[in-house]
């Protein structure tokens, strides 16, 4: 039956109206009745209905007519372009869809370009169409043919708010779509031992390898009473309950203990198959033992372990994130459910990286990686509604390399890891290409705010006659920050998208800037930052500072300084006592006295005194 089962992917950039296809899609194939259907409704979290966005891809089994279409919905915005990839790699097709008024945008290209590395067949279509007139789908239809290579005759048109074109979309991905790929027989295949290895207590399956279960991970969750559930595509062999599998990158075994397809939740079934997409529960409880890109194998493939033959289904990388924040429980006896609530939350999303940190100000909390500013804000915001944690969280950090005098490189991911200047030859930041996709008519606003970060224009590209590609070249600092962002939208009125990719690193003019108060490091307002820059940005650092820190009962000064040399200082006003309130007459001399007697009071005090910065004051900083 694999020639009934189609694997496809909706990609886009965001805002294209994935989400509502996929809706109309559930509504057609009666997945779900028109009863229980809801706007999104594959965007489950309410951080994707608060921001109207998809964070987290979504699979989904659809039965139209007599075929099987395992749907996976996934995002858009850059910083989870990891989603992206993972589902990919599990599908055979997938649906290019482009609003009809945005036209081609960066990540429309970025996802393009992934898909058809994985070799995916790719259908295009223009959604949206009935808020355009003709003329506008004719010139999306045409600028999606020039960019994805795609005859305009071929292109769908498509109203994922109203259905129209969706039946004609369904036939299309059976028509056009190719049936999941199963491992060939032939000799080379066969297993050189055809009888039972001793060693492992394992009958080899005489049929070859294609009757041996492999299966790839493309996601998990965790279930306080499965353990871990795997989320998988079957490439070759069955899974069914009770089978033992291994984990290639995890190196751990256990049992399966249910499968079972997407309906979206979790409907259980007899056998997975090959060419099925579906999920395993492992009843593993170490949620650090389930690697999202690892291989799961049968006991028939356990001999290839112990000979070296044994291929992976793809070759498992660690997501490399690109800024580091860090992240306190706002109450210290929480460290321990801030512990418990990082490790759930990775196995959910597999690019979020973190280790254990301490600072004198704030206690024990994590360093935490990720792949970009909104993928930070994102995790942020669902450890805090999921788990219920109130956190403290710095403000974000790119990933610095100092190259040592004597030769040893160091990564720099915290102020508190920025080497000595007397033992550093240099400091090495990580640069970005950046791919801007805009309007002809905005070219002079984008070439005005482009020195502002450090953006070098190096390539210019006519994509349609009314719009262009940027390719550009900045420091990644600047293209996380979310004024870049903010001024790219604001300059282009909303028309302008863009993506970068890490191309290395480049020499820069880096400093550490201290932060004292009254005198003191505070080591968690420690900043990295370029020279130049260094007194525009604390002097607006130690602004913000000056308006949240408590008044003291002395003048409060708190300086940036590099090196010891100070380059910024503002002052908090003392909270002053009316000690001349008592006097109600009598010589100007017994005032003086008590002011003066007042003064000294307060200089001693500011002598003995260590302030103590509330973790408030630390929350509205470095948010």
């Amino acid at each position: 039956m694999q020639d009934k089962i189609f694997n496809f992917v909706i990609i886009s950039h965001i805002d294209h109206g994935k989400s509502t296809l996929a809706d109309r899609l559930l509504e057609i194939t009666g997945t779900i009745s028109k009863s229980k259907m809801k706007e999104q409704f594959l965007d489950s979290m309410d951080l994707e209905r608060e921001k109207g966005i998809t964070i987290k891809m979504h699979p989904v089994r659809l039965v139209y007519k007599n075929y099987i279409l395992n749907l996976i919905d996934t995002p858009g915005h850059i910083d989870f372009s990891y989603e992206t990839s993972r589902a990919l790699a599990c599908c055979e097709g997938a649906v290019l869809l482009v609003d009809v008024k945005q036209g081609i945008q960066a990540q429309t290209l970025f996802n393009l370009e992934q898909a058809q590395k994985q070799g995916l067949a790719i259908i295009g279509a223009i959604n949206k169409i009935d808020l355009a007139s003709q003329d506008q789908i004719n010139e999306a239809k045409k600028e999606l043919s020039v960019v994805a290579n795609i005859k305009e005759a071929e292109i769908l048109e498509i109203s994922g708010k109203t259905g129209q074109g969706v039946p004609e979309l369904l036939e299309k991905i059976v028509e056009y779509f190719p049936a999941p790929k199963l491992p060939p027989r032939h000799p080379e295949a066969e297993p050189k031992d055809l009888g039972r290895d001793a060693s492992l207590g394992v009958q080899h399956d005489k049929t070859g390898v294609s009757d041996s279960f492999k299966a790839l991970i493309f996601d998990s969750k965790y279930d306080s009473f499965s353990g871990v559930v795997a989320f998988v595509k079957i490439f070759s062999g069955i899974a069914k309950r009770g089978d033992k599998i291994s984990f290639f990158a995890g190196k751990c075994q256990s049992e399966v203990k249910e499968v079972g397809y997407f309906t979206p939740g979790l409907f259980p079934t007899e056998i997975l198959k090959a060419g099925d997409i579906g999920y395993i529960k492992t009843g593993i409880k170490e949620p650090a033992k389930v690697k999202v890109g690892d291989t799961i194998f049968g006991q028939n493939e356990a001999y290839r372990i112990s000979d070296n033959t044994f291929k992976p289904l793809a070759e498992y990388k660690e997501p490399q994130p690109v800024l580091f924040l860090s992240l306190y429980p706002a109450i210290a006896d929480e460290f321990d459910m801030l512990k418990d609530a990082l490790l759930k939350h990775k196995l959910n999303d597999p690019a979020f990286d973190f280790q254990i940190e301490s600072q004198m100000a704030l206690g024990r909390g994590f360093r935490c990686g990720f792949l970009g500013s909104l993928h930070a804000e994102i995790t942020v915001g669902r450890l805090k509604n999921e788990f219920g944690l109130d956190l403290i969280a710095t403000s974000p950090q790119v990933i610095f390399r100092a190259i040592l005098k004597n030769g040893k490189e160091v990564e720099v991911s915290s102020p508190s890891l920025f080497p000595d200047p007397s033992i550093t030859q240099e400091i090495q930041e990580p640069m970005v290409k950046v791919e801007i996709i805009t309007p002809n008519q905005y070219f002079g606003q984008l070439f005005k705010f482009f020195p502002q970060f450090e953006i070098v224009l190096e390539n210019t590209q006519s994509l349609t006659n009314e719009k262009s590609l940027l390719v550009a070249k900045a420091p990644l600092r600047e293209i996380i920050s979310g004024s870049f962002y903010e001024k790219l939208k604001s300059s282009t009125q909303g028309y302008a998208s863009f993506n970068f990719e890490q191309i290395g690193h480049q020499k820069s003019d880096l400093v550490k800037v201290d932060v004292l108060v009254a005198g003191e490091k505070e080591e968690a307002f420690a900043k990295i930052i370029t020279k130049e820059k260094a007194y525009s940005e604390m002097k607006k650092f130690l602004e913000k500072l000056k308006e949240v820190l408590p008044p003291q009962q002395f003048a409060l000064a708190i300086q940036a300084s590099i090196g010891g040399k100070i380059i910024a200082r503002e002052t908090v006003a003392a909270l002053r006592k009316d000690v001349t309130a008592k006097l109600y007459g009598g010589d100007v001399t017994r005032k003086k006295k008590l002011l003066e007697a007042q003064k000294k009071g307060k200089q001693k005090l500011k002598n003995r005194a260590k302030v103590n910065i509330p973790a408030q004051v630390f929350l509205d900083v470095l948010k």
